[in-house]
């Protein structure tokens, strides 16, 4: 029973991480303009805070629904004026770094920036919600399956960015120093694109 629910909660966790949307894109840009850890980093940031909402979904799906109907509006609005002070930071000219001149202070800013994004994600929230209702897991049990589905999705997740991050870094050897200009600007747009996106959501439903 426990490797099952093991299981199920590896799949969720690779499920929420997997689709390349704004963490993805940034997460894609700090891998090419710092290397292979600085995308770990970024995935750790995300893995950690999907195993937040993991924890909250384990412990009381019903709550933990509850108070995000009430919070969506503020983490949309928040986490949109977010992505788009990321994008801009990305549209910034800069000269590109080598791997090695990454700094444990980088990594640490990194890992905090994708976590703060993850856990203002509407897209996280949803995700959440309709997957841990569709495998049965809204209800783990007792403590001990609760930490089972957080370990789980903990993995699932940091195991997706080191996949990513790996290609990427690999690719990375490969390519102009000109192409992670252009990713870092592409990703940079791709950011202010889904935080103008968030706001205008958050706004709707506001006037609405």
């Amino acid at each position: 029973m426990s490797t099952l629910l093991f299981g199920k909660s590896l799949l969720v966790g690779l499920a929420v991480a997997a689709p390349l949307g704004p963490i993805g894109a940034l997460c894609i840009n700090r891998t090419l303009a710092r290397g292979f850890w600085a995308g770990v980093a970024g995935g750790l940031g995300t893995a950690a805070a999907d195993a937040t909402y993991a924890a909250l979904a384990a412990i009381g799906f019903a709550a933990f629904a509850a108070v995000l109907s009430m919070i969506t509006i503020p983490l949309s609005l928040a986490g949109g004026l977010f992505m788009i002070w990321l994008g801009w930071s990305g549209l910034r000219p800069k000269p590109v770094t080598a791997a090695a001149d990454v700094g444990g202070r980088d990594l640490v800013r990194t890992t905090i920036a994708t976590f703060l994004l993850t856990m203002t994600s509407p897209a996280t929230i949803l995700s959440f919600a309709a997957i841990f209702a569709g495998l049965g897991l809204a209800e783990a049990g007792d403590g001990l399956s609760a930490a089972i589905v957080v370990a789980g999705v903990f993995i699932g997740s940091l195991g997706w960015w080191f996949f990513l991050s790996g290609g990427i870094a690999i690719a990375r050897t490969r390519l102009p120093d000109s192409f992670v200009a252009w990713v870092s600007r592409i990703s940079g747009l791709v950011l202010i694109a889904f935080g103008i996106i968030a706001i205008a959501t958050a706004a709707a439903k506001v006037w609405a």
